[in-house]
Order: C-alpha cells, then sequence, then structure tokens
C-alpha cells in the first residue's frame, strides 16, 4: 500500500480529498467540449437579441486614439439569422488556429508515424548518466510537448521503466515523466504545435479592439524557453527530495530491461539528424543573408512582418517532416510514396474529434465577434477592474488562478482558450497589457493544474501505467503524488511572470508585457 493511499471509510477522507472529489464530481457532469460550444453558441444568440433590444452600448477608444461607439448586434433578427447561414462555411474554413494545426501536425505526424519521436526519446533517456536520469525525464517531458500528445503514450510509461532501471522507484519515474509533459506544456525550446493555435485565437480576439493585431506563433517564446530550465530544475527537486522519499523503496520486481535502440535505430537517428541540419541550413540560406528571400522585402528584417515569421507553422512542418521521412527511408518503415502518404493519412485521421471541435468553436468565436458582446463585455469589465484599482501584477496573478481552477473542469487547453480569450484579451488591452502577455498568463494557469484534474484526458492512462507498478493505486494516490508538482510550478511560474513583467522584459521576439 503506497503512503498516499487514503482511508476512504466514512469520516476519514481528508479534507484536500473531499475536495478533489468534490471537483471530480463536478467536473463529470460537465459536457463534452463540443456540447459546451454549441451551449456558448445558444446564449450568444439569446444574448446578442437581448442586449440589442435593451440598446446597451459603449463607446470604446480604438488604439489610434479615435472614440467609436459599440453597439450590441442581434442574431436572432432576420439580418442576424442570414448572417448565422451565409458564413457558417467561412466561420469555420476561416477559424485561425484550423490550418495552423493541420499543416504542423502533416510533419509531426510524420515524423510520429515512422517511430522517430519515440526512438528519439528512448534514446535521449537510455544515453544519460544515472545521477541526471530525473532531470532527463522531466526535461525530455517538456520537449516532447512539439509532438502534441506523444509524450503521454511515449515517454511517460518510459520514465517509469527508466527509473526501475536504474534502482528508482518507477512511480516517481512516472509521476516525473507527467509533470514534465502535463505539468510544463506552457514550456519549451521549441515552437511546438500549440503556440500557433493559442496564438491565432488570441489574433481573433485582440481584432475586437485592434483588427490589425497579429499574435504570432513565437509571442511568448523567451519566456517558455526560460520556463523550460525552471521547470526541470524544479521538476528535479520535487522528484527526489519530496515524491521518493515519501514512496520509499521499491518493493516489487525489478528484473526490468530497457531495450536499447537496434542498429537499424540508432541508423536511422544518424539520418535524422543529417536531415534536421539539412533542412535548418536551407532555411537558414533564405532567412540569414540581409537580402534573404524570408525577410520583410522593404525593411529587410525578420521579425514582424515577414514571409519568415509568417511561415513559422510549414517550417516546423517541414522540421519535423524531412527528418521523419528520412528516418523512415533509413529504417526501412517507408519503402516509397505510398507508406509517405498511408503514414500522413494515419496522421490526419488522429484529427476528427479536433475538426468537429474547430467548427463549433468556430462558430462561437465568429458569433461573438459579429454581437460585438466580446467588446462590451471587455469594456464594462476593464471599466470595473480600473474601478476596482486591481490592476498591474495583482490583477495578473488573479487572472493564472482564474485560468489554473478552470482547466480542473475543462481539459482542453484549445477550447478553453476559445471561450476566455474574446473576453479577457480584450478587456486586458484596454487596461494597458498586450494579447501576448495575456495569453502568456493563460498558458500558466492552464499548465499547472493539468497533473491534478481528474478529467485531464490522460489521467486513467497515467494510472493505468503507474499500475504496472502498485496494482492498487488510484485517483487520489495519483494526484497526492503531483500536488506538489501542481503547488511548486504554480508558485514558481507566477514568481518568474512578476519578475518578467517587472523588468519590463520581452515574452517573445517583438512581443511586449505591455502596450506602447
Amino acid at each position: 500500500m503506497s503512503k498516499y493511499s487514503t482511508d476512504t471509510r466514512a469520516g476519514k477522507q481528508p479534507l484536500a480529498q473531499r475536495l478533489l472529489d468534490i471537483v471530480e464530481c463536478t467536473g463529470n457532469v460537465l459536457p463534452h467540449p463540443v456540447t459546451l460550444f454549441v451551449i456558448f453558441g445558444g446564449l450568444v444568440l439569446i444574448l446578442s437579441a437581448v442586449a440589442s433590444r435593451l440598446g446597451i452600448a459603449v463607446t470604446l477608444t480604438r488604439v489610434d486614439g479615435s472614440l467609436d461607439t459599440v453597439e450590441a448586434t442581434s442574431l436572432l433578427s432576420a439580418e442576424g439569422i442570414r448572417y448565422l447561414f451565409s458564413s457558417a462555411v467561412t466561420n469555420f474554413t476561416g477559424f485561425a488556429p484550423l490550418g495552423t494545426v493541420l499543416v504542423a501536425m502533416l510533419g509531426v505526424g510524420a515524423a510520429e508515424q515512422t517511430g522517430l519521436i519515440k526512438t528519439g526519446l528512448r534514446g535521449l533517456v537510455l544515453s544519460t548518466p544515472p545521477r541526471l536520469i530525473t532531470s532527463t525525464v522531466v526535461f525530455a517531458g517538456v520537449m516532447s510537448n512539439v509532438a502534441s500528445d506523444a509524450g503521454y503514450v511515449v515517454l511517460v510509461p518510459l520514465g517509469g521503466l527508466v527509473f526501475l532501471s536504474v534502482g528508482k522507484h518507477p512511480i516517481a519515474g512516472i509521476a516525473a515523466a507527467f509533470a514534465g509533459v502535463s505539468g510544463g506544456f506552457s514550456a519549451n525550446l521549441l515552437i511546438s504545435t500549440i503556440d500557433p493555435l493559442l496564438g491565432g485565437i488570441t489574433t481573433e480576439a485582440a481584432s475586437f479592439i485592434d483588427p490589425g493585431y497579429a499574435v504570432e506563433p513565437t509571442a511568448n517564446w523567451y519566456f517558455m524557453i526560460v520556463s523550460t530550465f525552471m521547470v526541470t530544475v524544479l521538476g528535479t527537486w520535487i522528484t527526489e527530495r519530496i515524491v521518493e522519499p515519501r514512496l520509499g523503496p521499491y518493493v516489487g520486481s525489478t528484473d526490468v530491461v530497457l531495450d536499447r535502440l537496434t542498429p537499424a535505430e540508432n541508423k536511422g537517428l544518424k539520418a535524422a539528424l543529417v536531415a534536421v541540419a539539412a533542412t535548418a541550413g536551407a532555411i537558414a540560406l533564405l532567412v540569414v543573408p540581409p537580402h534573404g528571400v524570408l525577410r520583410n522585402p522593404e525593411t529587410g528584417t525578420i521579425l514582424g512582418h515577414s514571409a519568415f515569421m509568417a511561415g513559422l507553422v510549414p517550417i516546423i512542418a517541414l522540421l519535423f517532416f524531412v527528418p521523419g521521412v528520412t528516418y523512415g527511408i533509413a529504417t526501412g518503415s517507408i519503402r516509397s510514396d505510398r507508406d509517405i502518404a498511408h503514414a500522413l493519412g494515419r496522421s490526419m485521421g488522429t484529427m476528427g474529434d479536433y475538426l468537429v471541435l474547430a467548427f463549433v468553436a468556430g462558430q462561437f468565436v465568429a458569433w461573438f465577434g459579429h454581437s460585438r458582446l466580446g467588446t462590451l463585455v471587455a469594456v464594462k469589465g476593464a471599466d470595473f477592474l480600473q474601478a476596482t484599482g486591481l490592476t498591474g501584477i495583482p490583477l495578473l496573478i488573479g487572472f493564472v488562478l482564474v485560468a489554473a481552477l478552470i482547466n480542473l473542469f475543462i481539459g482542453s487547453a484549445s477550447a478553453k482558450w476559445a471561450i476566455m480569450a474574446p473576453v479577457f484579451v480584450p478587456m486586458f488591452m484596454l487596461v494597458g497589457y498586450s494579447p501576448e502577455q495575456t495569453q502568456l498568463a493563460y498558458r500558466i494557469g492552464d499548465s499547472v493544474t493539468n497533473i491534478i484534474s481528474p478529467l485531464m484526458p490522460y489521467f486513467a492512462i497515467i494510472i493505468a501505467f503507474a499500475q504496472k507498478y502498485q496494482k492498487d493505486i488510484g485517483l487520489g494516490t495519483l494526484i497526492a503524488v503531483m500536488v506538489p508538482y501542481s503547488m511548486v510550478f504554480l508558485m514558481g511560474w507566477i514568481l518568474l511572470m512578476v519578475v518578467w513583467s517587472l523588468l519590463g522584459l520581452p515574452i517573445g521576439p517583438g512581443a511586449p508585457v505591455v502596450l506602447g
């Protein structure tokens, strides 16, 4: 029996466990995110009609200093109903995150389907000295986010095997990997598929105030880079100083051998590294020279409005696609162009749920914008915040905590942001914070409670992985193991955000904390 096991007899449950039971029960009655967007869309229809009928309007100060009177637009009027039908297709195809995610997944999917990502992660942890194994597992977990959810199904069980192979408690290895993959979701050294997805949603929300504002996929990159090392250090400290001592020595079977890389896999990895270097070099030739074709042709700059920044999504796809295909050819998993097409097809086949979500989310976001409710709520909310005096650092911290709380009930990062961004991005813009900073605060809250939410889609899978080593492990045990990571990550990230904000450092290329 684990030291984290909970006595569930009447009157014996700790308060923390009872609170988590309430969270679980409450979350279980929430509908699927697709249904949530349908409900929210229906509310927008009704509220737009009511607000229009009441003549609700606000005076908005645009970024150029001009005044604009914004009135609610009813979506249940004759004109509104015509809009609903005539815009349904373009609301879906024009939903900013849709194309970016699908294009990025073409490349990532190739690397995943050919086995490059799985082999690369395994090779990383196998080549690490035992004394660095904890930090390597956490770091690999953070970095695995570039491949979307691959870290959950590849690195988390691998973490348990690696820890067991070096004499550590396998549950601690699973916890360390889970903390990196899920708790460190908003940290990375690279731009991942979630960055253009969230950036697209933020751009649409910012357009309520400034139609020309664009949030790039690199909006939070500088902060993410530093966060990667912070999460690695904190995750390692928690694992070795809190989790492992409380778990104690492992008493199960330790007869495990982590499969070494085969000659074919080694050959494939070497070929993939050459392909990465060649692809990156080819892209560099288009960017680094003073007159590189991916620079802004008028100003010659890389940042801002350049083909390089606008083309980051296909660049990410290429940096995964070319090495993935190269690895497949070198290992023999790809023998013809048909194999490549089938691999891409299998990858895109996993996106069916996302396409349904994108359709309903696209309708909701478009309706919310067309009705002007987002602008009305933002202006009223900004006025309220200014009246209460809650601005600056306390406002940012409060928003992080709100996002962390909501994350306990709605697991999808994009689904939550599509709901929250149209309200909070314009609201924070009106009190001086950039959309990039608002997105950053959201991402912190969205990450830190992933690992303690029973509603997180992969939570049950993590329990299944852990039950391989401890048959009686359950929901309460796993949450108790992960709570220290959640709390320490939250405090560390808030502190980092506060220091970053006070120093006024850019959080990404051309992405300030406050609006100029």
